[in-house]
């Protein structure tokens, strides 16, 4: 059973997304919070398997408090949810630990898709952050093979440390590689590296 928690200043939302998954023989809602402090109590209390988070709330916003409970949690799975197409939010929850980022206006159905996807490893972020193509063609562009790690990593929503960890070297070595990789492919910032790493498929 994935127990689910909930975080929404509006609990008009709260309601519809816990009337649509109560049908679920696999999902049960065990909490929900108006705010961030609260969201905060109900995570320690419960201890949820996924938790889907709006991202500005009262008293702690979701980005804040989706940092502390990946360090304090770092097996529960966080779904950013938020009404504004924000790539730089999208990246800043990324690296705050979330497993991936879903519009308020997308279908319920796909909310479900993506608690699923989450819990089996799976990263979601909406279409509307993927809408971006880039002139580059991989075959075109000259990254080295550890650059294509770097990512295909990124693309998983791991954080630099995380990066480094995997492959074995430096934090250090890896924002170089980052700040290669960008100029290499004309990119501005950590969100076009972001909506460019989930484009793209390397195989190793």
């Amino acid at each position: 059973m994935i127990k689910v928690v909930i975080a929404e200043d509006h609990q008009s939302l709260i309601d519809g997304i816990k009337i649509f998954l109560e049908y679920e023989n696999d999902i049960t809602v065990v909490g929900e919070a108006n705010d961030g402090e609260r969201l905060i109590e109900i995570v320690r209390s419960k201890q949820p398997d996924v938790i889907l988070t709006d991202i500005r709330m009262p008293k702690i916003d979701g980005i804040t408090a989706a940092r502390l409970l990946k360090k304090e949690f770092p097996y529960c799975k966080i779904l950013a949810f938020s009404m504004f197409e924000q790539d730089e939010a999208a990246v800043q929850m990324q690296e705050a630990g979330a497993s991936g980022y879903i519009m308020k206006n997308a279908s319920l159905k796909t909310v479900l898709s993506a608690i699923r996807g989450v819990m089996t490893g799976e990263t979601y972020f909406d279409d509307s952050l993927k809408k971006q193509h880039h002139k580059n063609n991989e075959n075109d562009v000259p990254l080295s093979k550890r650059e294509k790690e770097i990512v295909k990593l990124v693309g998983e929503g791991k954080t630099s440390q995380e990066i480094a960890d995997v492959l074995f070297i430096g934090k250090t070595t890896v924002d170089t590689h980052r700040k290669n990789i960008l100029k290499k492919l004309n990119l501005q910032g950590k969100s076009e590296l972001l909506r460019y790493s989930m484009e793209k498929k390397y195989d190793f």
